[in-house]
């Protein structure tokens, strides 16, 4: 079983890439369990941010590195929160507040409109020259009131008209297999196997 950290200390985040990650053997290490402090994110894009994390977390561990910068952008905001959506309310803030001020943001706007953004990266090394890099999105559109109790961040908000639920109403797996993350991590996964074939070949 191969070890990788995960540049992130984010509770929801490192269960889903868990589940994700199980079935090719990974064993998948926050990187709070090995002392690594989080990365500055100072860059206005999440692949820029996601590339950060990944090559100081793999520059403290000693090992490859996954991490992601994800977030929702709502479409009659110009993409905001974006790459703040986790400190959208504040420094300090929590999803509820999070929410609470993307709802505000949005009073009013006929178009409610917004996806989800994932930028996925992997390093085998901090000096990686060769970066593993995808990016997807997940739309739906933003609704007033929470649904659901599955999920984390804007998903209780996150509404998918053609299922008829929420983000935070899908069942994990479900949700595994649709959301960004999870469209992200099959995209690298399928690169990386196809990298590793064709060195193997030569």
């Amino acid at each position: 079983m191969q070890k990788i950290v995960l540049a992130s200390n984010n509770a929801g985040k490192v269960r889903e890439f868990e589940a994700l990650l199980a079935p090719l053997d990974f064993q998948v290490i926050a990187q709070g369990q090995l002392g690594i402090p989080s990365a500055e994110e100072p860059h206005p894009t999440f692949v820029e941010n996601a590339l950060a994390k990944a090559r100081h977390a793999s520059a403290a561990a000693g090992m490859p590195a996954l991490a992601d910068d994800s977030g929702i952008c709502a479409h009659a905001l110009h993409g905001e929160p974006g790459v703040l959506s986790a400190r959208y309310a504040g420094l300090e803030a929590n999803d509820a507040a999070n929410n609470q001020k993307l709802i505000a943001a949005l009073e009013g706007k006929s178009d409610r409109g917004a996806h989800y953004v994932c930028a996925l990266v992997f390093v085998s090394n901090a000096n990686d020259p060769e970066p593993i890099i995808v990016q997807t999105r997940w739309y739906g559109t933003v609704i007033d009131e929470a649904r659901g109790s599955n999920g984390f961040g804007y998903d209780p908000y996150f509404f998918l008209p053609e299922m008829g639920l929420t983000a935070a109403e899908l069942d994990p797996e479900k949700k595994n297999l649709i959301s960004h993350r999870g469209q992200a991590l099959r995209e690298l996964i399928s690169q990386l196997q196809e990298r590793h074939s064709k060195i193997k070949k030569n």
